[in-house]
Parts: structure tokens; C-alpha cells; sequence
């Protein structure tokens, strides 16, 4: 489900202004509920920058094993819900990622990758963050990628991660529908490719869209306290801007599976592990210093940037994730920040596919169909921009390598 993207910038600065006008008639006290907010949020912050000086790593990690074997505390799951994010070891045995690792390359090779590349769709997702477009793969339908998705191992940890929420009747946690994204490979030594901290999954919609400002009510109402971002209610309800790159399906966390060996500076993922970080970044934008036709520079249809002139603080608190080795696994929560190293100094390729956790509603079920058709057909699925590069790649992924459970999930 997508909404719309105004037709014009005057348009779109037109309701800016009013929407932002009439939170604040129904927010009279949106300076204290925005003070509050960031009160608790700065606490967070000095509190993940003193777990860092004393050498603890302020994103939880975890065997794959104990979750799968139900062996988690539930401390364990509360500082995963507090942090937003958690790394899970050991999801897919250190072989098998550095074969598929090579797999994909043989694959990109054959098929003459790198030259369809330069005739690649636009992408302009990306396009408002400070450091760029990254080395991010079109491809979908590679035989690791395929195989990865419907693995049992993984299944368990993102049935695991679903359970976190509140779902009420939003969605099963317990039953998984596979949304197909792309691939990312970054040589040693390349600079500038990064991401600047960003969230995933709306801009200006989570101010604009009813469905977005019901999932965030208690914020609107000035009781960020109140807001749990694990409470599934009204999420699988809200309607994103379409475009290339913009996820339409729900995501309970976004992911990585590292191919290789990830480390920090070399051009890996970072986070700001803070669940509840959106109270503070939809407050900031209603304040006086903020002119009324703009949402610290959140733009249609592109991540919302997390802009060091309006969110300076919160920066504070961006972190490498943990080290990873061939077959772990990274989640963050889909409002966490997050981005990129802008250099990689490390020493081996940055190569991770990107699968997260979507659980089945009715959203995602409603995407499955048209994902379907471009995996028969080997096109890229409905939510990117539309190179279907694999078309005709030999040694792509078909229907008959799907196992049960691969089928269930892409609803065929």
C-alpha cells in the first residue's frame, strides 16, 4: 500500500506547513513534549557513549543457537526492545557464507554484471544523503540469495525477532512472507560510497500519512513515554510514498547475512541503537527554529536523513556494530538510525546481503503476488527501480529451487 507523492513543491511545502500548523493547535505543549523526549533520549545516549568508554558494546549479540533453542532471557529481549537492535552469531555455518560469497561473484561475472550497471535504472533514494549512492547491487534472484531466504536457521531467528513486538491482530509473528532485496559489495579502500544516518521506511509520510501519525499517536499527543516502538498497532495500516527503493512491505528489523568478515571502519553498518528514537526526531521538526514548511529536511520519496544541523546529539550515539564473521547476522528495528562507513580501511571486501524479517498481514501478502511474477520472470521486484538485469543471467534462481517453506513465504 502506497500513497501518492504531491505533485509539486509548492504543493508538497503547502502541506507541510499546514499539517505541521494544525499538530501544533492540537500539541499546544509541543516545546515540553519535545523537551521531555529529548531528555530521555539524551539519557540513552550518555549511556551508550559510557558503555563504549568502558569497552561494552551497547548492541546485544547473541548465538544463533540459544535463540533458536529458546535459551534467551527475558532481560535479553528487553535490551534487544531498548536498543533496537541485536547481532545473532552462527545463523549460517562460516563455509557456506564464504561459498556463497564466491557464488555470487562467479555469478556477477558471468553475466557481465558490472557493464549492464553503467545502463542501470535511476535510484534517486539515496540521492539527499551526505555521502552519496553505495555499492548496491540490483540483483535478487542469485541461488545464496534464494536458499538464505527460505533457510530454517534464519526463519527461526526472524520468527524470534516478530515475537518482540506486540502484534495483536496486526500480523503472525510466527508465519514469514520473503521480501527479496538486493545485494551490497564494497572492495577495500573505497571511499564515498557510504550512507549518512538515515531511517529506512518513510520521510515526510510519517508526518503527513493518518496511518503513520496513528502509529505514533501518543508522541502527536505529547506522551512520547507512553510511545512503545513494539507495539504493532496501525503499522501494517500506513501508506509510504512510492519510489525506487522505498519499502511497501512491513519489516519488523531490517538486516544483514555478512558474506564476509565485517569490522569496524571498513565499511560496514552503524547504528544509533535507540528504539524509541522517533519521538524525538517527529518533535524535533515542530519546533519554533524549524521554518513551518519544512521537516528538517525530510524529502518525498528519499530516506529520512538524520541531519547533523538538526539531530546533532543523537550522532553521538552512532556505533559500529559488533564484528561479524561469514554467516552472522545484524537486525536493527525499522525506526532505527543507521548508516554506513564513508571509507572502508579494512582489509577484505564489505559483501552482505540484505534480508530482514517481514511477518505475514495483509500488507505484505498484498506485495507478494507482483514479487512472484518477477521472480518466475527473473525482473527486478515491484518495490526497485525496474533494470531486470537477471532476465536472461544464467544460473539464477527458479521456482523449482524453492523448498516448502521458500514457497510459503513468497506466497506461491
Amino acid at each position: 500500500m502506497t500513497r501518492e507523492c504531491p505533485d509539486s513543491a509548492d504543493t508538497l511545502r503547502a502541506t507541510i506547513r499546514d499539517t505541521k500548523q494544525r499538530l501544533k493547535r492540537d500539541l499546544p505543549d509541543y516545546r515540553g513534549a519535545f523537551e521531555r523526549a529529548r531528555d530521555d533520549i539524551l539519557t540513552q545516549v550518555e549511556r551508550i557513549r559510557a558503555e563504549r568508554a568502558a569497552g561494552e558494546h551497547p548492541i546485544p549479540r547473541f548465538a544463533a543457537d540459544d535463540i533458536i533453542a529458546g535459551r534467551l532471557s527475558e532481560a535479553d529481549r528487553q535490551r534487544i526492545r531498548q536498543r533496537g537492535a541485536c547481532a545473532v552469531a552462527g545463523v549460517f555455518p562460516a563455509e557456506r557464507a564464504r561459498h556463497w560469497n564466491a557464488e555470487i561473484g562467479d555469478y556477477l561475472e558471468r553475466n557481465r554484471f558490472m557493464q549492464r550497471l553503467a545502463n542501470a535504472a535511476d535510484d534517486p533514494y539515496f540521492g539527499e544523503l551526505e555521502q552519496g549512492k553505495p555499492q548496491i547491487y540490483g540483483v535478487y534472484w542469485s541461488s545464496p540469495q534464494v536458499q538464505a531466504r527460505q533457510d530454517a536457521r534464519l526463519c527461526d531467528v526472524q520468527v524470534f525477532l516478530n515475537r518482540l513486538w506486540d502484534a495483536g491482530e496486526e500480523f503472525d509473528p510466527g508465519h514469514l512472507a520473503s521480501y527479496a532485496d538486493r545485494l551490497r559489495r564494497r572492495p577495500p579502500g573505497s571511499g564515498s560510497l557510504g550512507l549518512s544516518p538515515h531511517v529506512d521506511g518513510g520521510s515526510v509520510e510519517r508526518w503527513l500519512d493518518d496511518g503513520f501519525r496513528y502509529v505514533y499517536r501518543h508522541v502527536f499527543r505529547g506522551v512520547p513515554e507512553r510511545f512503545d516502538p513494539f507495539a504493532a498497532l496501525g503499522r501494517t495500516q500506513v501508506r509510504e510514498i512510492a519510489s525506487p527503493a522505498v519499502c511497501s512491505m512491513f519489516r519488523t528489523f531490517q538486516g544483514w547475512t555478512a558474506l564476509t568478515p565485517q569490522r569496524s571502519g571498513a565499511g560496514t553498518l552503524n547504528l544509533i541503537p535507540i528504539a524509541n528514537v522517533m519521538s524525538y526526531l517527529l518533535l524535533r521538526a515542530l519546533q519554533d527554529d524549524v521554518p513551518e514548511d519544512d521537516l528538517c529536511g525530510a524529502r518525498p520519496g528519499r530516506a529520512l536523513s538524520v541531519d547533523p544541523h538538526w539531530h546533532a546529539p543523537l550522532l553521538e550515539a552512532l556505533t559500529p556494530i559488533p564484528d561479524l564473521e561469514p554467516g552472522d547476522t545484524i537486525w536493527w528495528h525499522c525506526d532505527v538510525v543507521h548508516a554506513v562507513d564513508p571509507e572502508h580501511d579494512g582489509e577484505y571486501d564489505s559483501n552482505v546481503m540484505y534480508i530482514g524479517a517481514a511477518p505475514w498481514c495483509d500488507k505484505n501478502a498484498a506485495y507478494l503476488p507482483g514479487q512472484w511474477q518477477a521472480f518466475v520472470e527473473g525482473r527486478t521486484p515491484p518495490d526497485f527501480a525496474p533494470d531486470d538485469f537477471e532476465v536472461d543471467f544464467t544460473g539464477r534462481a527458479r521456482p523449482a529451487d524453492l523448498d516448502a517453506l521458500g514457497r510459503q513465504q513468497m506466497g506461491g
